[in-house]
């Protein structure tokens, strides 16, 4: 059973109830991610989820894990380009310790001189690392070709710059204006009551009341068709891909459908016509993301560089393709089974159902059960798939590519990147 509330706090939690575990999973979402950032500030949001799990007042990082580890327990963070989350998993009747160690890294973090300059050293690497990784690398650069000069474009892990700027009064100022509770979501799920986590939650609240959350601006028209980066590289990295719809929009269930189609499993058209068939590529999928006011569908592509004219022929073809004569019966029937799947084994376990029910309060403001999900992709029609289709094949599409050639290695598919 799931239940909602609004707690006095000001804190939404959402619960969901399972009678047949014996664990539990928690998560503080906080609706502040890297697009939320001033520009001098980028990354502040994944260097405050480096820092919290650094210690409280009360406790140190080492008395956490080592509480954590004598019942089993974990935890972990991430940040996203919208959120920002915090979660704990360890069994029901350490549901208290649970609740302690997040409410306390929440509400009475440390934040210490020394902590922060360790982590900062941390982050810095981890930036390198990334850069150093050439599909990591493809990905970043064609984020920020896709919404140029637009916090959605830059990478949340923000550049070497800004992460060496950022002060202790600059984190301690984002948490004080962004870790507020009408900017947070608590999730529980597993073997709990929602009325005796509301209760244990409330005592635990030792934040600054109020906040709301972040008030953002949908990125520009424009986009960079094409962004080239040399690297002595034995294997071209690419990512080709268009603007799509925002997850408020009703298109994102047909979407869906059509990314399982393109790319999204092993009966692809992608991944049959480009590996299966012709042995073009090791690495090839697609993906979709959805933001408040955007999205994107991208086709990611590891390849030898004598195939990539190839490969790109392919996937310049199947946009086409799909946008002029849609999906057949049986590509529908296999791409709604997938997502059926895909969605009833994912809620199998307290952590996915934690998940899946606080991304939904926080992002959407509402809860689909998984009946009506299922309904929602059951009911996607062919023309449907096929509308979305046609949209997409008439906006501009951005490639990024890293590996060993220039911009000029790519001319011949210009005309397939720009508007119709």
């Amino acid at each position: 059973m799931i239940e909602t509330s609004v707690l006095p706090s000001g804190i939404r939690l959402v619960t969901e109830t399972m009678t047949d575990v014996r664990s539990v999973a928690v998560a503080y979402w906080v609706g502040t991610g890297s697009r939320d950032e001033p520009g001098e500030l980028a990354g502040a949001s994944h260097f405050l989820e480096h820092l919290l799990f650094k210690g409280t007042e009360d406790r140190s990082a080492a008395a956490i894990a080592e509480a954590l580890d004598e019942v089993g327990g974990d935890c972990n963070a991430f940040t996203t380009k919208e959120y920002t989350t915090f979660y704990v998993r360890l069994l029901s009747e350490d549901l208290g310790l649970g609740l302690d160690i997040l409410s306390e890294i929440m509400w009475t973090p440390a934040l210490r001189s020394e902590d922060i300059e360790a982590e900062r050293t941390v982050i810095l690497d981890e930036i390198l690392m990334h850069a150093d990784e050439p599909a990591d690398l493809a990905s970043e650069r064609w984020q920020s070709a896709l919404f140029p000069g637009h916090a959605l474009g830059r990478d949340t892990l923000g550049t070497a710059s800004s992460v060496q700027r950022i002060t202790r009064e600059d984190i301690r100022a984002f948490l004080e204006r962004h870790y507020r509770p009408s900017n947070i979501v608590v999730s529980v799920a597993g073997d709990c009551t929602h009325d005796a986590v509301a209760a244990d939650l409330e005592r635990r609240f030792l934040g600054t009341p109020g906040g709301a959350a972040p008030s953002r601006s949908a990125p520009g028209p424009d986009v960079v068709t094409l962004d080239v980066v040399r690297r002595p590289t034995e294997q071209a990295h690419l990512v080709y891909g268009v603007r799509s719809v925002s997850r408020f929009d009703e298109r994102r269930w047909p979407l869906a459908v059509l990314n399982h189609v393109l790319g999204g499993g092993l009966s692809s058209r992608l991944f049959q016509k480009v590996r299966e068939q012709r042995g073009l590529a090791y690495s090839v999928w697609s993906e979709r993301a959805a933001y408040e006011d955007a999205g994107s569908l991208a086709v990611v592509v590891g390849t030898a560089p004598e195939h990539v004219d190839q490969v790109l022929q392919i996937v310049s073809e199947e946009l086409e393709l799909l946008a002029s004569e849609g999906v057949s019966d049986r590509e529908l029937a296999v791409a709604k089974g997938n997502l059926r799947a895909e969605m009833l084994l994912s809620g199998e376990d307290s952590g996915a159902r934690m998940s899946r029910i606080g991304a939904s309060l926080l992002l959407h403001g509402e809860i689909l059960s998984v009946d009506e999900v299922l309904a929602r992709i059951d009911g996607v029609e062919r023309d449907q798939v096929r509308d979305v289709a046609a949209e997409l094949a008439t906006a501009p599409r951005t490639m990024s590519a890293v590996g060993p050639f220039d911009e000029h290695d790519f001319e011949s598919h210009l005309p397939a990147l720009a508007a119709r």
